[in-house]
């Protein structure tokens, strides 16, 4: 059985170099590359480089910028995606503010930047000052009532309204890969699978401009996930621009790894995070040079958005958290309990969602994505306004109960009653009773988890832009936060209980409420997406919390864990099934004892498979096989009598080989024979004259015997550089029949009792 698909000689590729064809080695749409023969390609490209840089100055010079061209690519990557990360939360930050109001001295400024500039503003009342007013004062005068609640309300429904319907009109008529996450796309192409626009230039646009717009909606949507879309767009534009990467898509896609990096750096201002996020989410082959290359990648992109500032608090960080107070072995308990409900969630989630996103491709809902996204905005917008914890964006709602409740805050989850006699420094503010603004908070925050599990179902999938990152984590921050304060009033009103007795005095600060929503965020993003460790080195950057790595590991474990045990797949890999993407993970195992003759075409009685013989086929001959089949590729045998393997040849050779032929050389017509071989075939006299296509021929095709157990088959399609796009099957070099990436998935399916037909692409 052999892949046909991966399986070219070097041999073979030196006659490729030195008469290329015209778009000879480019792979049509919805198609797997061959990483074995990019490899060589690559390789021989480099020794050509490596041989003429000994003939003069010039081409030294030449084979130092091709040796460089990587680094240049990193450097211009990072450039582009941090500047598109710093404009894109620039303009979130305001739009997502003019659904309330406008700044009067400047209307491109948002709330806080409207009124950092003014003079008139006072600590208690911050966030108010003259210079910003909400459209109710602003059209009726008035900021207090009745009617300027119902005029604010309306007016927040119309502009997330109007931002939504833009959205999706523009992802609808201009870019149509813009929409979604990006990120099981992204996995797929590092896998090897070819869909061409998905990283265009147009894609870039519009997931650019949609992104802010979806973001500043308020629908319960980040923009984390497709930032990496985007960084792959900008990885994707400037591999284009070198032909050591625009020529072989081997090499693009360890420049789109390190494009993967980066996007997770800006996301989250977590370059390390980043890094270890593309080697152990995304990347199906992760090389040494382009850990090294992902990391200077990552760093560029952070310094960039380092020096834009966007956040205005000159730090990388986007929930900035400084904790006085450190956990204890007995908040380990907590912690693993909030890892139980993140895995639970990610559960839920997952299977809800999935249900939810086949049935939108099965049914008439599918056919109304404009409807189905002015909808789900319209019931988001209109129960969020009333709750102040989901009207906010989430990014301020996750950094509010990150917090932790110094003297000067003035959130309600801050609203203790405090001792008047206490002559404690600020920052080392004891344990107190809650005061009716946290048990109002509670309230509202309950009310508020409940609605972000149940829209956030609906939300992710439709047709805009939509990352997941953001809405999971304020899940596990809304369930963890009320976790720790119930913790922390637990250990107020019971310090003598025997687990709070060693560690929690009366007077001390014990429990750190934010430290409990940190560790819930983390449960739950792990519990939905299945990350482990690149998850807890985000979290820590993301925080600055280095101290609590371990209640991060903990709570990551077990969320894990606990979502295995109801299913491998994350989230990810859920959507890439349910889109029918070619994709075998290198993290699957193949448990089923079957054999390559189990798996092969053609079954018995199908039609035998298709052929070529090395010298008896003539141009038509060849050319009518390939109209009236859609097949990949070919395998050459010497006769269809004795069927003995010569080798393989692929489809989209063969017809620019063909058409190459008849264009340059003379003689070549319709019942011109076609040989494979050195020598031509004897022919008889006035015989049309031949065309030769071994260069075009696979010499040595992967090939298995029709008794090698599938386990052996599944490791050669899916370990990385060696993953193949098909494997003949013989017995003593008598060619039996075919095993395509295609065929391994849908045996697998089978095995796991679904549908084999799922599995839609070539």
């Amino acid at each position: 059985m052999v892949n046909a698909g991966d399986m070219n000689g070097s041999g073979n590729l030196m006659d490729f170099l030195d008469e290329p064809f015209p778009d000879v080695g480019t792979y049509e749409d919805f198609h797997t590359i061959d990483w074995l023969r990019e490899k060589s390609r690559d390789t021989d490209r480099h020794r050509k480089i490596t041989s003429k840089s000994k003939e003069s100055i010039w081409e030294f010079i030449k084979s130092l910028l091709d040796a460089w061209s990587g680094w240049v690519v990193m450097l211009l990557i990072g450039l582009l995606a941090g500047t598109l990360a710093g404009v894109i939360d620039l303009a979130v930050d305001w739009m997502t503010d003019l659904k309330e109001g406008v700044c009067l001295s400047a209307f491109w400024y948002s709330h806080e930047q409207c009124c950092w500039t003014s003079n008139e503003t006072t600590f208690d009342d911050r966030d108010k000052c003259p210079q910003w007013q909400k459209w109710s004062e602003l059209l009726v005068s008035q900021s207090e009532g009745a009617s300027a609640y119902i005029l604010n309300y309306f007016l927040y429904i119309m502009w997330a309204l109007c931002f939504a319907f833009l959205a999706v009109s523009l992802v609808r008529v201009f870019a149509p890969y813009a929409c979604g996450s990006g990120i099981p796309e992204i996995k797929t192409i590092l896998s090897g699978f070819i869909i061409r626009g998905y990283l265009g230039k147009w894609t870039l646009l519009i997931k650019t401009v949609t992104l802010v717009l979806v973001v500043s909606s308020g629908l319960s949507l980040g923009k984390e996930g497709p930032l990496v879309h985007v960084a792959c767009c900008c990885g994707n534009f400037f591999s284009s621009l070198f032909s050591k990467y625009s020529k072989n898509e081997g090499k693009r896609r360890e420049v789109l790894s390190a494009a993967a990096a980066a996007g997770v750096s800006v996301a989250f201002g977590a370059p390390i995070g980043g890094v270890l996020f593309s080697l152990e989410e995304v990347s199906y082959y992760f090389p040494l040079k382009t850990l090294w290359r992902s990391f200077f990648a990552a760093l560029v992109a952070a310094f960039t958005l380092r020096s834009i500032n966007p956040f205005g608090n000159s730090r990388l960080v986007l929930f900035y958290v400084e904790y006085h107070t450190p956990w204890y072995m007995a908040e380990l308990f907590p912690f693993i309990l909030l890892g139980v409900f993140g895995g639970l969630w990610g559960t839920l989630f997952i299977r809800c969602n999935i249900a939810w996103c086949r049935r939108r491709k099965t049914t008439r809902l599918g056919k109304y994505p404009v409807l189905e996204v002015i909808v789900i905005t319209a019931i988001t917008a209109i129960i969020a306004y009333p709750n102040p914890y989901t009207r906010r964006s989430t990014s301020e709602l996750i950094s509010e109960l990150f917090n932790d409740c110094g003297a000067l805050e003035s959130s309600q989850l801050c609203d203790y009653i405090n001792d008047p006699n206490m002559t404690r420094p600020v920052d080392d503010i004891p344990d107190r009773p809650a005061g009716p603004g946290v048990y109002s908070a509670m309230w509202q925050l309950a009310l508020a988890l409940v609605f972000k599990i149940v829209i956030t179902i609906f939300t992710f999938g439709m047709k805009i832009p939509s990352g997941l990152f953001i809405p999971s984590m304020a899940v596990g921050a809304m369930a963890g936060r009320m976790v720790g304060i119930g913790v922390e009033q637990l250990a107020y009103h019971h310090h003598d209980w025997i687990i709070f007795r060693n560690w929690c005095r009366p007077g001390a600060d014990c429990v750190t409420p934010g430290l409990y929503a940190m560790v819930g965020a983390a449960a739950c993003l792990g519990g939905v997406t299945r990350m482990t460790v690149s998850l807890v080195v985000i979290m820590f950057e993301l925080t600055g919390g280095l101290e609590y790595i371990v209640p991060l590991m903990a709570a990551a474990v077990t969320s894990k864990w606990v979502a295995d045990a109801f299913g491998k797949e994350g989230i990810y890999e859920a959507h890439i099934h349910l889109n029918g993407y070619p994709f075998l993970d290198v993290k699957d195992e193949f448990t089923h004892r079957t054999l390559a003759t189990d798996v092969m075409r053609p079954r018995r009685g199908e039609a035998p498979l298709s052929v070529l013989t090395q010298d008896s086929m003539t141009v038509e001959d060849v050319e009518t096989l390939i109209k009236e089949t859609d097949y990949n590729g070919f395998p050459v045998v010497v006769s269809k009598d004795s069927e003995r393997l010569i080798g393989f040849a692929q489809r989209r050779e063969l017809i620019l080989a063909i058409k190459n032929a008849r264009q340059r050389q003379d003689g070549v017509v319709s019942n011109s024979i076609v040989y494979f071989t050195e020598d031509p075939p004897e022919l008889p006299p006035n015989s049309p004259h031949p065309l030769k296509l071994r260069r075009i021929l696979n010499l040595s095709p992967f090939t298995v015997t029709d008794h090698t157990p599938m386990e052996t088959v599944h490791s050669v399609f899916s370990r990385g550089r060696s993953g193949k796009q098909y494997c003949l099957q013989r017995i003593c070099l008598r060619l039996l029949g075919i095993i395509t990436k295609k065929d391994v998935l849908r045996h697998m399916a089978q095995m796991a009792n679904q549908d084999p037909e799922s599995i839609m692409f070539n």
